[in-house]
């Protein structure tokens, strides 16, 4: 493994323990190597600010002149919030920047890269690109498509049953994969769940067992808002955020309420009489979520399956069989032939406790 390789390689680490604590902006890592050395890091600070580069430089001081930057994504060339980030490369003295690739927004694609080379930076690219473009991949679909990366999560038994017959769910898997969920969870900007999930489970949503962190904004697709307001997301939306995506039929008082308890109301277009989902995720990035985590139900589930709009599945499976008589984790798609069912590359399995876990990316 080269120099590059390695140094950028403990940059996109930095940027993955971000995730979903920064959005609107992209979880980017940096590193500072001076004399094979590292000289200072950084990654982008709870709620978007300060970025990387910043924090980086500034644990780096003197030291970073003659340096180089080892950055997850083109540094940005834009006056927003704060400066520039190249424009404090420069002034700190960074020599060189390695970045595996340019960032898609506008505002800065290409840009930053110019203006270092512009000020004597050498710039050199392409080192793990494919590495940075899967984490970056929320945040590139809200510019270039308007909506965010979906993952879906399913805790199944082994014949694929979230539930037995008479709606018994808690718990179908162990401690172990509750744990791992709920640190997916903190990698996300938003938990979503359908209103048959929220009225059966009355979850809370929210990251437990791991640390302060941001909490993920938890948000409820619901067309008639049929949510009870006795519920642990009612009685804590003041206190994390509770997004309800609703229809324009939901009762103006049914509104009214929710909104007296602190959420945030997005209505939505309703196709078949559903909310559509290429709709819903437009919504949803709009206000600047890049990852948002899917726990179900079947039918939110089905619909985002069926609109190919799941990036990736993260499923839990345990040693128990429930037979056809218990619930599905999908709800009906409509699939006739294989051919027609969306198909998804695995990417990892692993024991998690006495349950296991796989993921899958869209191929």
């Amino acid at each position: 493994m080269s120099d590059d390789t390695r140094h950028m390689a403990h940059a996109l680490r930095l940027g993955r323990r971000r995730m979903g604590q920064c959005w609107p902006n992209p979880a980017v890592g940096c590193v500072i190597v001076k004399d094979g050395h590292v000289v200072g890091r950084g990654a982008t600070a709870q709620g978007g600010r300060p970025h990387a580069e910043p924090l980086a430089l500034s644990q780096a001081g003197d030291a970073a002149r003659g340096a180089t930057a080892y950055v997850t994504l083109e540094p940005c060339a834009h006056h927003g919030k704060t400066p520039p980030c190249v424009e404090a490369l420069v002034r700190a003295g960074i020599a060189r920047v390695v970045a595996p690739l340019a960032d898609n927004d506008p505002r800065v694609s290409g840009k930053g890269f110019e203006h270092l080379r512009r000020h004597g930076v050498e710039v050199t690219t392409g080192v793990l690109a494919e590495e940075a473009a899967r984490d970056h991949a929320g945040f590139f679909l809200r510019v270039d498509q308007g909506r965010p990366l979906v993952t879906l999560k399913l805790a199944n038994s082994f014949d694929g049953r979230i539930a037995t017959a008479t709606g018994e769910s808690q718990w179908i898997t162990g401690p172990e994969a509750r744990r791992v969920v709920h640190g997916l969870r903190a990698s996300h900007d938003a938990v979503m769940v359908g209103a048959g999930t929220a009225r059966a489970d009355d979850p809370a949503l929210t990251v437990r067992g791991w640390g302060e962190v941001r909490q993920p904004v938890r948000v409820v697709v619901s067309r008639l808002i049929d949510v009870p307001l006795m519920s642990k997301l009612a009685s804590t939306a003041r206190d994390v955020p509770v997004w309800l995506v609703h229809g324009s039929d939901a009762a103006s008082q049914t509104r009214r309420a929710w909104e007296s308890c602190g959420a945030l109301l997005l209505p939505c277009e309703v196709s078949g009489g559903r909310i559509d989902p290429q709709a819903l995720l437009a919504a949803l990035g709009a206000q600047g979520l890049t990852r948002v985590f899917c726990e179900g139900g079947g039918q939110l589930a089905a619909s985002l399956l069926a609109a190919d709009l799941v990036d990736e599945l993260v499923g839990f499976t345990a040693g128990i069989a429930l037979g056809a008589e218990g619930r599905p984790g999908i709800g009906a798609m409509g699939v006739d032939r294989l051919a027609e069912a969306p198909r998804f590359v695995l990417e990892e399995v692993r024991a998690t406790g006495a349950d296991v876990m796989h993921r899958w990316r869209r191929g």
